[in-house]
């Protein structure tokens, strides 16, 4: 069983800081040491010399790079082995997917087994592929475990299911998770600190330390684009607060 979470950031959050400098700044700011990349911040089809130069700046902050995404996959190989050496060259262990048809899994499967990198289905809402628990469970059940879930706890809620019995169902696949919350008002969803709209994180995070989770999980807040850090540190936080209850 798990001891300790690595807690870090979706750097999507600070999508507005268009540097990596500013960035990585941004997250040594939180109090964290562990960052998800999104790729509008380093993207894989930089040059291999560029990507390292760019890693670089991110592990002089003290920072460690902990996932990366979301990507898509598509019938060029070249694309996916693209996405799949950036990868390999970061240390990073599970990709982040958002976009992906069933009839790639078993040509990606095979690149997730040649670099030895897990691919993890991330629940972007509803409207998305893998939104709901059932095309999931389809997916797992024609899959290797090379392919599981990135669990984001808001598109979740706002699909109109529960993070928790989500934990339960889906845990021998749980590979990442986005710590995110909306709340509602007038029907219209707002991202909010997390644990103060529809998630019952005390219990989320219970269930991940008896599941022994041990993938990267990343707090990420979408409100406030232009200034996200005050909330990012409350989000923070609040979710180390539980952790030290559990």
């Amino acid at each position: 069983m798990a001891t300790d979470f690595r807690l870090g950031i979706q750097s999507y959050t600070f999508r507005a800081f268009k540097s990596l400098e500013e960035l990585a700044g941004a997250v040594v700011k939180t109090g964290l040491s562990y960052v998800e990349i999104w790729p509008g911040h380093l993207s894989y089809e930089l040059s291999v010399e560029e990507q390292k130069a760019a890693l670089s700046v991110i592990a002089d902050a003290g920072l460690t790079v902990d996932g990366y995404g979301a990507v898509d996959f598509n019938e060029d190989e070249k694309h996916s082995r693209r996405i799949f050496s950036f990868a390999k060259l970061a240390g990073i262990r599970t990709l982040t997917v958002v976009g992906i048809d069933p009839s790639l899994f078993g040509p990606v499967g095979k690149l997730c087994d040649e670099y030895d990198i897990n691919i993890a289905l991330h629940n972007h809402g509803e409207k998305f592929r893998w939104g709901s628990a059932e095309s999931l469970a389809e997916a797992f059940s024609a899959t290797s475990p090379r392919v599981g879930l990135c669990l984001d706890t808001a598109w979740c809620i706002d699909a109109g299911e529960e993070p928790c019995e989500w934990l339960e169902r889906f845990g021998e696949r749980l590979y990442g998770v986005h710590l995110k919350d909306f709340a509602y008002e007038s029907g219209k969803r707002r991202d909010v600190i997390v644990g103060t709209g529809g998630l019952a994180l005390p219990q989320f995070m219970l269930q991940l330390r008896q599941l022994g989770f041990d993938g990267y999980m990343s707090m990420e807040y979408e409100g406030d684009v232009d200034n996200p850090l005050p909330s990012a540190i409350e989000c923070v936080n609040a979710i180390r607060s539980v952790i030290n209850e559990l």
